[in-house]
């Protein structure tokens, strides 16, 4: 027996270290612009360049009490494995980077008996069996999830949104408040009024009467008066801008297709821009510097790493993002897995703007994705509907890119080999992309495609059997269901309602579900996300349907929830054969919880808390 498993962990390990190295290292993505930098551009990368190195020396990872290889044990079998042949262990061991056994103590002691010859490590405060292993036990209640993946946000976003958070205000008040203060704490910013002051977060819906802000309420306060100021809708497709950035964005069009100008009686903007109507102010607006970028970066990891995320997939990384996280890979500064979907804007083709990553950094970078985008979101109105809103009979929505162009994106990117997710919200939307989805898969049969709609929020009964029939992957965000809920009937009506974040039916009809956040739009904690999943309730534990749950019918069971946010998360990614479960060979990234999720009471599971997040068998965060 010993032997066997042995030989197959050797085996495993083996075949997946080469799967790993072959063409995992492809040739460097190149720098692009670099011969048109300004002077003072250089003189802004060498600073960048210099702040980076020095955060770099300082920058580093706790360090471990752990040696290379060593068992977690749970007396009561807490270690959950996501593999449905053996769900539980009592042992789990980890070996360099990658899992090497599981099983009981008493087994794990009798099969790596012959391995240690040395005996116990000098001065190491662990027990330590006979054989040399040394065991570390979990305190009681304490159990291990495989590393939690996200299957759908936005690092550096998140980063920048952290410098001047919105979300939650509740009033107009409240976010020019928040503002000020943020302005009155950066002396840099406060002195000079031409630096453009970002923040995110805002959610009209939370403020009494509902209605977008305008420009007036940012130049109502003297300290905000006169400076460029974009603040993103908490959804990200809508930008509340300042009065001085409308003087810099004009003349402004009379229309943008696939977005609006918000304007007020008299025909003169407002200052919010919904969708594609955001690309005027992105256009003028300066880019991050090295420097911004990597305190984005900063701030992102270090929450990631906190809650239990060893595995982020990057919904939308535009070129210049591709070059930063190609950097941070080269520098050996990515201290969990990034898989990222390529993005430009536009309906013109871009698949060769961009060179695919696999296994990049010993599997910590991965880009085999793109990301496209068909319509807007429900807060704003842009989510596209085949019937108009109930609360706004006028509106069905916006789609930020035609069918046909759609279509023909679609079918070229899965030509030259690229997994297609595609942003749907709105129940037209989907039905768009998944007729584009069922061409194009029927025209391109070789090859496993695993093409995923994301969000996959409003869909036709019809739709809803399509994802299984087609095999499109729904990755969804279930915070999304619990922070919508209080306008979703609203703005839908009872009868669309009832095919909105219909996860159940999903996976009733065969489709592969993968769970995300999307934050900064929602919060960064993947738990957040398990127990919306699993509850269909606010974190408060309430719900327009009361304290069972909104549409509970549509819940998933604490198991499926787990599933989605590691083997699920994983096989959207391409990565199952080595990420999102506990099994002999695969990678050893794991999370130590306070409280075992999966068993306590539904109202306990927000209060659990990360003990330690372990990537390639090493503590990036917390202690063991």
């Amino acid at each position: 027996m010993a032997a066997d498993r042995a030989t197959e962990r050797l085996m495993m390990q083996d075949a997946l270290r080469k799967n790993a190295t072959v063409g995992a290292t492809p040739p460097r993505p190149p720098r692009r612009g670099t011969d048109f930098l300004t002077i003072r551009a250089r003189v802004q990368a060498l600073v960048s360049a210099v702040v980076i190195a020095a955060v770099f020396i300082l920058w580093k990872s706790p360090k471990s009490s752990l040696p290379t290889t060593y068992a977690l044990c749970s007396k009561s079998r807490q270690i959950y494995t996501v593999e449905p042949d053996l769900p539980t262990v009592e042992c789990v061991v980890v070996d360099g980077a990658y899992i090497a056994d599981l099983g009981s103590r008493e087994d794990i002691t009798q099969r790596w008996g012959d391995k240690y010859k040395t005996g116990p490590i000098p001065g190491s405060p662990q027990s330590v069996a006979k054989s040399g292993l040394v065991f570390k036990t979990l305190p009681k209640g304490h159990a291990v999830v495989p590393g939690l993946s996200d299957s759908h946000a936005h690092v550096l976003d998140y980063g920048k949104t952290m410098q001047l958070p919105l979300a939650g205000s509740r009033s107009v008040e409240e976010i020019v408040k928040r503002t000020r203060e943020y302005i009155e704490r950066h002396p840099d910013v406060l002195n000079d009024t031409s630096i453009w002051i970002q923040g995110g977060g805002w959610d009209q819906t939370l403020w009494e009467g509902g209605e977008f802000p305008t420009w007036r309420d940012l130049d109502a306060d003297p300290v905000l008066k006169g400076r460029p100021i974009v603040l993103d809708r908490i959804d990200v497709h809508a930008s509340w801008v300042s009065s001085r950035v409308l003087e810099i964005l004009s003349p402004l069009p009379d229309g943008v297709e696939g977005g609006h100008i918000i304007r007020d009686g008299d025909g003169a903007p407002t200052g919010v821009f919904v969708d594609n109507a955001r690309q005027l102010i992105a256009a003028r607006k300066p880019p991050d510097t090295e420097a911004q970028l990597f305190a984005y970066y900063k701030t992102a990891m270090r929450d990631a790493l906190e809650h239990g995320l060893t595995h982020i997939q990057d919904a939308a990384t535009y070129p210049n993002y591709v070059d930063f996280f190609v950097n941070m890979a080269d520098k050996n500064m990515l201290p969990i897995r990034l898989t990222l979907m390529a993005h430009i804007d536009g309906d013109d083709y871009w698949g060769g703007n961009f060179t695919k990553l696999f296994g990049y950094a010993d599997n910590r970078l991965t880009m085999r994705s793109v990301k496209l985008f068909m319509d807007g979101a429900l807060g704003s109105w842009g989510a596209a509907m085949i019937e108009p809103y109930s609360d706004k009979p006028t509106e069905h929505g916006l789609l930020l890119s035609q069918p046909q162009a759609m279509l023909k994106l679609i079918d070229q990117f899965i030509a030259d080999d690229w997994q297609v997710n595609v942003h749907c919200i709105g129940d037209r939307a989907n039905n768009i992309v998944l007729d584009a989805l069922e061409t194009a898969l029927a025209k391109h049969t070789h090859g496993d495609r695993r093409p995923r709609i994301e969000h996959a929020q409003i869909l036709t009964p019809g739709d809803l059997r399509r994802f299984g029939k087609l095999g499109v992957i729904a990755s969804v965000q279930p915070t999304h269901a619990t922070s919508d809920m209080g306008y979703a009937e609203q703005r839908l009506g009872p009868e669309r309602i009832k095919g909105a974040y219909a996860w159940r039916s999903l996976v009733e009809n065969g489709a592969r579900l993968a769970l995300g956040s999307d934050f900064p739009v929602e919060g960064i904690n993947p738990l957040l996300g398990f127990y919306a999943a699993v509850t269909r309730l606010r974190p408060d534990g309430t719900s327009p349907h009361g304290p069972g749950g909104w549409y509970p019918a549509q819940a998933l069971s604490r198991q499926e929830a787990l599933h989605g946010l590691t083997l699920g998360a994983a096989y959207a990614a391409f990565q199952e054969t080595q990420l999102g479960s506990l099994r002999v060979g695969k990678r050893a990234d794991l999370v130590v919880l306070d409280q075992d999720i999966m068993t306590v009471p539904l109202e306990r599971i927000l209060r659990t808390r990360v003990r330690a997040t372990i990537v390639d068998g090493r503590v990036g965060w917390g202690k063991v």
